[in-house]
């Protein structure tokens, strides 16, 4: 199946935003992060406007070094995803619903059972971003002095999300037939342990809840180095990247869905949504002074820390000369490797200085950043989608509310004009909006004996 012509949007929600400073703006609420009432609002606002889903991001820890910083950022005030999404998931009827959750400091049994019921909760909505712990900070929260290295954090996601997805597989759909007039509940002839025994871990099943009404909830990737790239194209049903370069777009769209083939998928299976940050505004001016705010609210050391933990703290900006030439490469991270690059590629391309290219990742971090009108925001957009640099965009509103109301009032018309945006939902699930299919049950489809 082709693509029909209309891209997907997902709507990536920071508790203020995100700009590093957004908070700050006097019209966000300072408390966001832990208010239902504000997620819930903007949910709706999405969900008015027929994106395909809400998305979450997470970490297991405190991600800055120092008090300074600690106490100029307003992302260790929020929610735990699956927590927050489960509460949204009755304050909403249509939108999907992403969690993210690391395969690095869980077990796959809790995480396949939140994950099944946020998906019955929801009733069919709901997708786990998959991603592997990407700061050091994480690793003394779970009892380890440095996270595992790179590559076995990826093998060890590639076994945990096939043990998941085994659990989710422990029933089949029509298993729990709930009969009275017989007292049976469950025709366990229809229950499948996994039995999995691997290289990273032991688990055996049955999983305590019924299979999910997707079958599985809708899998999203992020990582973007040669180990999450292949990563994504064997396992991923949306990936999400950073690229601000149209070309480098195009060959990143080109080669994951190579790699797509190369699994013997096809290529609609794996949608590429890229990154976002939409400065709106209905004159070109009027953007510009909103980035302008947005820049006032900015303290420069934090500034320079996140651009230290964006580029894999390998370095220490605060004793460099700021206004000399970024060099072509950095040591080797353990973290991001796939930003760290893309940025370093950057900063060669436009001969940045160390602090044109911090200024640079507190606007974006790496993401694509358009400033402009609704007609060049979606011009943009529409030329990103039409030369085959994305499926679709996870819009990444510098603040919120405001940020995100410019983008649908302005931006979203615009795009429905131009046959690009949907108007309303197609199905009730996640996966019917998105145009993924339910996945078979493995035990079923591969002709495995009913009896565990």
């Amino acid at each position: 199946m082709q693509r029909n012509g209309e891209m997907k949007l997902g709507l990536f929600l920071v508790q203020a935003g995100y700009s590093e400073g957004a908070w700050r703006d006097p019209s966000v609420p300072a408390n966001g992060g832990v208010d239902i009432d504000h997620y819930a609002n903007l949910s709706a606002l999405a969900e008015g406007a027929a994106f395909h889903f809400v998305f979450f991001a997470d970490s297991q820890s405190v991600v800055e070094k120092d008090h300074a910083n600690i106490a100029r950022v307003s992302r260790n005030d929020g929610f735990e995803p699956i927590t927050l999404l489960s509460a949204l998931a009755s304050r909403t009827q249509h939108i999907g619903l992403v969690a993210t959750a690391t395969t690095t400091y869980n077990q796959p049994y809790h995480l396949a059972r939140m994950l099944a019921s946020l998906d019955h909760l929801s009733r069919g909505r709901a997708a786990w971003n998959i991603v592997t712990s990407a700061y050091k900070s994480e690793a003394p929260n779970f009892g380890e002095k440095e996270l595992p290295d790179h590559d076995t954090r990826y093998a060890r996601a590639r076994e945990f999300v096939h043990v998941v997805k085994g659990l989710w597989d422990t029933w089949e759909d029509d298993a729990f037939i709930r009969d009275k007039q017989s007292g049976i509940y469950a025709d366990t002839a229809k229950m499948h342990l996994i039995n999995h025994r691997g290289n990273y871990l032991s688990v055996q099943g049955p999983l305590n809840i019924a299979r999910p009404p997707q079958g599985y909830p809708v899998l999203v990737q992020a990582g973007a180095s040669d180990a999450g790239v292949r990563f994504a194209a064997e396992i991923g049903e949306v990936v999400f990247v950073a690229e601000s370069s149209l070309e480098n777009g195009k060959r990143y769209y080109a080669s994951l869905k190579e790699k797509v083939r190369a699994f013997g998928r096809e290529d609609n299976e794996v949608l590429v949504m890229p990154g976002v940050v939409p400065i709106v505004g209905r004159t070109k001016q009027e953007a510009s002074e909103k980035l302008q705010r947005l820049h006032s609210h900015l303290d420069f050391d934090l500034q320079i820390g996140l651009a230290d933990r964006v580029l894999g703290s390998v370095t220490e900006l605060r004793s460099m000369n700021l206004d000399s030439l970024v060099p072509e490469t950095l040591p080797q991270t353990n973290f991001m490797q796939s930003r760290q690059k893309l940025l370093l590629d950057l900063a060669a391309r436009q001969k940045f200085t160390w602090r044109q290219l911090i200024h640079f990742i507190s606007d974006s971090k790496g993401h694509l950043m358009v400033v402009g009108t609704p007609d060049e925001v979606a011009d943009v957009l529409v030329d990103t989608f039409d030369q085959h640099a994305a499926d679709g965009f996870n819009v990444l509103p510098a603040t919120v509310p405001g940020g995100l109301q410019d983008f649908v009032e302005l931006v979203v018309p615009e795009l429905r004009r131009r046959g690009k945006f949907r108007s309303r939902y197609s199905g009730q699930s996640l996966r019917e909006n998105l145009g993924l299919q339910r996945p078979f049950n493995r035990f079923t489809e591969a002709g495995v004996s009913s009896r565990p």
